[in-house]
Order: C-alpha cells, then sequence, then structure tokens
C-alpha cells in the first residue's frame, strides 16, 4: 500500500523551507516593525536621530536617542556632548555639567563642550567660571563662531556687573558639532 502526503501537510513543509531560507524571494518579509538590532545595514544613527529630536524640541527623546548612540558607538566626544546638551534642554544641570566635562576630558579641543559647559554654568550661576569657559570656547574656535563671541561677551558683561543681568533678558546659545556644521541652538 502507497502512503500519500496529503496536500496541507506538503505546504506546510514547503512554508517552514521557506521561513527558515529567508523566503521565496530570498528576504524574509515580515508584516511587523523591524527588531531593535543597531547592527542592521538600515539603523539610524543615534545621534542624527538625536539632533533631530532635539531640534523638533523633543529632548526627552533626543536622550534616549543619544543613549542609544553612546551603546552603538561608545562614550565618545560627540555623544557626551549631545548627552550634556539633551540634559541641560532638560533642567538637568548637574546631570549635563557632568557629561559636558566628560566630553572635555575626551577631547580637550572640542569646542561645542566647551562652549554648552560655559551655559550650564551660566545657568547655575557660576558667572566667573563660565566666562573662562566661554574664554577657552573662543580661543579654541579662533572666534569664528559668532553665538560663541557672544556668550563671551555676555558673560563677561554679567561678571563685570552683577546689576547687567537683571536688566537683560537675553539668552545664551548652545552649539554642536554636525557634519562638521556648527548649528545654533537657543536655551529656552
Amino acid at each position: 500500500m502507497q502512503r500519500h502526503i496529503p496536500a496541507f501537510a506538503a505546504a506546510l513543509a514547503i512554508l517552514a523551507a521557506c521561513q527558515s531560507t529567508g523566503g521565496l524571494f530570498g528576504k524574509q518579509q515580515s508584516p511587523f516593525a523591524p527588531d531593535l538590532d543597531s547592527s542592521s545595514e538600515d539603523s539610524v544613527d543615534g545621534l542624527i536621530v538625536g539632533h533631530r529630536l532635539m531640534a523638533a524640541g523633543e529632548y526627552e527623546l533626543a536622550l534616549k536617542a543619544y543613549h542609544r548612540a553612546a551603546s552603538e558607538r561608545g562614550a565618545t566626544v560627540d555623544v557626551y556632548s549631545a548627552i550634556g546638551s539633551a540634559n541641560l534642554h532638560l533642567g538637568r544641570l548637574g546631570q549635563a555639567e557632568t557629561n559636558l566635562r566628560n566630553a572635555i576630558d575626551i577631547d580637550e579641543t572640542f569646542v561645542p563642550a566647551w562652549n554648552n559647559l560655559g551655559v550650564v554654568l551660566m545657568e547655575k550661576g557660576e558667572v566667573s567660571e563660565a566666562s573662562q569657559v566661554f574664554q577657552t570656547a573662543f580661543a579654541l574656535d579662533s572666534g569664528r563662531t559668532d553665538a560663541i563671541r557672544e556668550n563671551l561677551r555676555r558673560a563677561l558683561a554679567i561678571r563685570d556687573n552683577p546689576d547687567y543681568a537683571d536688566s537683560q533678558e537675553e539668552e545664551f546659545s548652545l552649539v554642536r558639532r554636525g557634519g562638521g556644521v556648527y548649528l545654533l541652538l537657543t536655551v529656552k
């Protein structure tokens, strides 16, 4: 007596084979979102995502993207500086200061970290140290960035005349490096 495989069993065997080999067309298609596999060639850099979220005012989400970048890239100067800037926007001044100082420890010539540390120190009311930090940023930048020059000018004016701060409603500017270009963000 000859045994016949039912048609549905054959279909299941073919489907199982397709699943294990990546599908009929060589690439597995799924109706579900892809896994959070950061090694995927399709994944987007966490720093880029974070910068876009910062520009959109989504600081908490940006911070999460920066932490993802840290897990992918490691603790780089760009990552520490970005995390510090996000923490500053979230009002977490102590964390922002720590992150920005860590960035400077990695690269003492990283201008955005110096400038943003100055902004944190101004927010904390540490005007004298902020003035020194802005001077360092200005010197490293060779005076090319208007925002850094303006931050230094304001910090020196406040340091030399404390009443100046009461009469001015101006805000200090953050800078970040992205593709070799400084992008200005204002602190709110």
